[in-house]
């Protein structure tokens, strides 16, 4: 195997730890091995959430893991440095799932789209104002802009429901919210890793042999569309899409509602 290839090797997703199968998403308490550094001392106890799983070149596993209680949580989640540590698996204790609200259930709000791309980042956007508010407990709200691998391995983590939050084209005038709930053509759809379109994620998450939760997307008419491809940079939402963000997050407030009560009256448009 030539070094290129050992670089792109795909680490597994997931590492069986005393009986316990960990993936992205896991809760673990971290126990770094005795004789660490002053970082694995002032870790040492506190209970993390795996963000991904890595392999270097000798085959070596490591969990990269945000702390729960790290003020800066959102930017390990967004792979930033600092904010986001490496153990081995013997390294952490596995933990149980969050607790949601009784009676109620875990629900994943996802933002996608690409930032750099005029309206396509509608739902980064959204999703950066919903994760400042107040949302029932069980509520998680993580952004994973263009990353389908890491939400298509989100999506398998034990959650009764998932919203997307994405540039949604449906012919309308620009700002036109919808709430769809997609699902997947009878037909076999090839998964995408790289793909952020809803289908493709579905297909993607389907493909890695677990069962997808009820999705939604709460969906924005973008009022501009580029080209992927294109070397422009446009890093601003446009007029109407960026005036229906307040609405935006009423529309998904209600949708989680609706959801965390399980609820099942689902509306399908908004304007």
């Amino acid at each position: 195997m030539s070094y290129w290839e050992e670089l792109e090797r795909p680490a597994p997703d997931a590492v069986e730890v005393d009986g316990v199968t960990l993936r992205a998403r896991s809760r673990v308490r971290l126990r770094p091995h005795p004789g660490g550094d002053i970082m694995d001392l002032a870790l040492t106890g506190r209970s993390a959430v795996i963000e991904g799983i890595d392999q270097d070149m000798e085959g070596n596993l490591r969990l990269a893991v945000v702390v729960e209680d790290d003020p800066g949580r959102d930017l390990g989640e967004r792979r930033q440095p600092g904010h986001r540590f490496f153990f081995a698996p013997d390294e952490v204790e596995p933990l149980a799932s969050e607790p949601s609200a009784a009676g109620g259930a875990r629900v994943l709000v996802a933002g996608i789209g690409n930032v750099f791309l005029g309206d396509d980042g509608f739902g980064v956007a959204l999703a950066g104002r919903l994760a400042k508010r107040s949302l029932p407990p069980g509520v998680e709200v993580v952004d994973f802009g263009i990353r389908g691998m890491d939400l298509a391995l989100a999506m398998q983590a034990g959650y009764e429901a998932v919203v997307l939050l994405d540039a949604t084209p449906c012919g309308e005038r620009p700002g036109t919210l919808y709430v769809i709930e997609p699902e997947l053509p009878g037909e076999e759809v090839a998964p995408e890793a790289h793909m952020m379109d809803p289908v493709k994620v579905l297909a993607l998450a389907r493909a890695m042999g677990g069962e997808c939760p009820r999705t939604l997307v709460v969906g924005c008419e973008p009022g501009t569309q580029m080209d992927p491809d294109s070397e422009e940079i446009v890093a601003a939402l446009s007029e109407p899409v960026r005036a229906a963000l307040d609405e935006g997050v009423r529309v998904v407030e209600s949708l989680l509602a609706e959801l965390m009560t399980k609820e099942e009256t689902w509306p399908s448009s908004s304007s």
